[in-house]
């Protein structure tokens, strides 16, 4: 458990592109994070528990939470182990009669347990240094090689020509035909 760093949830984000989700966990003694993407039900399961919203009736992650309560297993953390060919493996840390249970799941899932059960989250520091992101550090990067000989920013000509296209297109307009049309439209 020495090579595991903890971290906390920070925030449950929407992709833009593709609508799936982000689950984005940061390290506590620092700023660094690290996004993992998860499925829209356990986005929506973590929320629910974050927000402590009560449900009607059990939703899967209630139901392994009550499981480990009846047999008297108490759940001691949750873990993300490993990456491997763009997947993240997680763990579940329980204990029942002594024994140190250790459960495969995936992170998303051992999360939705861990903000059920209120455990520590651990990252495996190889994973999060292969993996985590520090927003100030990542900056810089893009800063520096945008500077880096070789590289050439965008040609302005090319871009004052396409915005000169816009601006004819503008130029043209004839907002007072437009407004005489939406007259003529609400009279019918």
């Amino acid at each position: 458990m020495s090579d595991m760093i903890e971290v906390v949830i920070d925030s449950i984000r929407v992709s833009l592109m593709s609508q799936q989700r982000i689950v984005i966990l940061r390290e506590r003694s620092a700023e660094r994070y690290l996004p993992i993407w998860i499925g829209v039900y356990e986005a929506e399961s973590i929320t629910i528990a974050l927000q402590e919203v009560e449900v009607a009736r059990p939703l899967t992650h209630d139901l392994m939470k009550s499981i480990f309560n009846q047999l008297n297993a108490r759940v001691v953390r949750v873990e993300v182990v490993a990456l491997r060919d763009d997947t993240f493996y997680g763990n579940i840390v329980a204990e029942s009669n002594g024994h140190t249970l250790n459960i495969d799941a995936r992170p998303s899932d051992a999360l939705a347990i861990a903000v059920r059960t209120h455990v520590p989250i651990l990252v495996a520091r190889e994973v999060m240094d292969a993996a985590g992101i520090v927003p100030e550090e990542d900056l810089q990067e893009i800063r520096s090689e945008k500077t880096k000989p070789g590289i050439q920013e965008p040609q302005s000509e090319e871009g004052e020509e396409r915005l000169s296209v816009f601006e004819d297109f503008l130029e043209k307009l004839d907002i007072e035909d437009l407004d005489e049309e939406d007259d003529e439209e609400s009279d019918d």
